[in-house]
This record gives C-alpha cells, structure tokens and sequence, in this order.
C-alpha cells in the first residue's frame, strides 16, 4: 500500500478548518504541515480539528523542501493565492487552491501554467459541484432530458454583517477580496452555472454596496447571460439581504425544468415524467433549515471538501486529471470579472472563446 500523500495548508484560517477535517476522512492523505507566520494560530487549528502534531513552517518555501510534502492546499486570502501557488508548482508539489484559484483571468494564468510546466496536479476548490442533487442535476442535463436549454438562474441572497467584513483586514478589499459577493460567496454558484449550462458568450451586470461600510467591493450584484448555446441565465449575489436565505440553481429547457435549493430539489419536472423522475423527488425531498452559509460562513458542512479532496487524491495516484481543474477555476472568474467590466462601461461584455 502506498505511503498517505502529505498535504501542507497554507493559511490557518477558517477555510483551512474544512481541509483539515476532510482530509482526516480521507485514506491515503494526511496533513503534514501548516504554514503560518504566527504558530498560535497554526496550534489553534490543531486543536479545533483534532489534527495529529505537524510540522509549522514559516513560509511556504520552507514547507515545499520538508520531507513528506505532496501537496501544497492553498488557504490564504483570494488575491493571495498567487505567489505560493507558484513557489509550490516550482518545487514539484501538487497544488489545490481554494475558490477562486485567483482574482483576475491572467493571474489564474499564471497559476495553470506554472502547473502544466513543471507537471503538477491542479484543483480549483468548488465542492458544489460534488453534492448529490447537483451530480444528479448535471447528469439529467448531460442526458438531454431537458431538452433544448433555454433558461439558467443562479441566486445567492445572502447576508454578511459589517462584523465579518471588519474581521481579519483582508474581507471587502479590491486586493486581496477581488470582489465582493460575486466573487467571494456566488462564485459556487457561477461555477454551478457555467458547468450546467455550458460556457457563457457574453454577460452584462449590474453591481452596488447598498448595506455596508467601509468596504471596497459589492454586496450586491445581477447579470444576464448569453450561454454560447443560446441560452439565457440570471444571476443574482448579495450579501445584503437580511436574514439571508438559501441558494438555489435552476435549469430550464423546452421539455422540463429543475430547481434546487442548497441540496433539496424543490422542483423536477419532465415530459415525459419517469419512474426515475418520481425517484428523484423521493430522494431529494425539502429538509427544513439547510442554510449552507446563507448568514454564517461557518455554517457549511465540509463533506463537499472531502469529496473534492478525496478525487484529487485518486487523480494523482491514477495520473489523470481531477474533476475540478485549473480551468475549470478560471471560467468562473471570467465571468465574473466580465460581470464587474460591465458595470463599469455599461456595456455588454464578450467572454473569450
């Protein structure tokens, strides 16, 4: 049997508490270090999740030449994804990072390339797609029983408090957020969009700050979307509406449509209906109180990074790609980038082929 593969996380913040649990539920990973400029916060996330005693290292640098490492996760704020990104791929370390693999289109650039040159493994960290209701979704679309697509909508009405945007330094800021709540919380969502129903021609949207202070970015965002298909989509990501209130997906087509809230399907029509169709209504039915993050960031279960993390580990030993990959990651920043283009031209935007 071989050897667990080593993992080193880069950030002991709150993101790096959902690799930590996952990857102890995963056979064949471990956690082999921590990289923190300050070691308390780096024995506060060994306590908090349990994780066995690990090295700490300073920098990532450091990590990347300790006996053991395999892999690098990358935790830190979003506009600093970058750099250790780049130092890991140069030293021969496989490479996951959190959403979203950077903040702008050349900078997730950088990044992929880096990966492919020195022939590392690369995952952008989107643990929606990995639900059940969302595979089960994506396999009704690639099945075609939705017939032709006309209509994707993606809606994250959520709330964040000034609290959390005053915490830490880095929330709210152009430099290390990127963006506010289309880049930060609907990215999952964005990606949702893109995977279901296929890759976006051109966007145009519409963003403010309407119920924060003292932040750079917006709370609250809409677009509309020309899916290269032809079809339209909707997109809707706030932070501001008070209390907050579950996301949902929905895909419509000319011969059925579906909606999903967090992971309950609350719609599954077709015509023809099947015996399969009543099956994944069965299944599926409303759970009262699944909030998934809708007011606290915290209040999201890390069984998507354990299924996410858990295919990462089988590409790199089965050497292919994992489902989730580095271009995969930076589809969702373009569209969101061309969305907050949009805003400031007031034009429709043109997505690159």
């Amino acid at each position: 049997m071989s050897a667990p593969l080593g993992f080193a996380l880069v950030g002991c913040g709150m993101i790096a508490r959902f690799h930590a649990r996952a990857l102890a539920e995963i056979p064949g990973a471990r956690v082999a270090g921590l990289v923190s400029r300050t070691p308390a916060n780096a024995l506060a996330l060994l306590t908090e999740t349990g994780t066995p005693p690990c090295p700490v290292f300073a920098t990532v640098e450091e990590a990347v030449r300790a006996p053991g490492v395999d892999v690098v996760v990358i935790t830190t704020p979003s506009g600093a994804h970058l750099e250790p990104a780049l130092a890991a791929a140069a030293a021969g370390k496989h490479v996951v990072v959190e959403k979203p693999l950077e903040i702008t289109g050349p900078r997730c650039e950088r990044i992929i390339e880096a990966c492919d040159r020195h022939a590392v493994k690369l995952c952008t960290i989107f643990p929606s797609r990995f639900a059940d209701a969302n595979v089960t979704l994506k396999a009704a679309v690639d099945a075609g029983k939705f017939g032709r697509l006309t209509l994707g909508e993606a809606s994250n009405k959520w709330w964040r408090s000034q609290a959390y945007y005053d915490d830490g330094g880095w929330k709210g800021t152009q430099a290390l957020d990127g963006g506010g709540a289309l880049m930060n919380q609907a990215i999952h969502n964005v990606d949702l969009l893109l995977w279901l129903m296929g890759p976006a021609a051109s966007v145009c949207g519409l963003t403010a700050t309407l119920a924060h202070e003292r932040i750079e970015v917006e709370d609250t965002a809409v677009a509309a979307i020309r899916f290269r298909s032809g079809a339209l989509g909707v997109l809707t990501a706030t932070t501001s509406v008070h209390p907050g209130y579950p996301k949902q997906i929905a895909v419509h087509g000319d011969k059925g449509s579906a909606v999903i809230e967090q992971e309950d399907v609350l719609k599954w029509d077709f015509t023809p209906g099947t015996a399969d169709d009543a099956a994944v209504k069965e299944r599926f039915a409303a759970k009262v109180g699944a909030s998934g993050g809708a007011a606290d960031p915290k209040a999201i279960s890390h069984e998507g990074h354990r299924r996410q993390l858990a295919d990462f580990v089988a590409a790199i030993r089965d050497n292919r790609a994992p489902q989730v990959d580095g271009r995969e990651g930076k589809r969702a920043v373009d569209l969101i980038c061309a969305v907050y283009e949009s805003n400031r031209t007031g034009r429709v935007v043109t997505l690159a082929e």
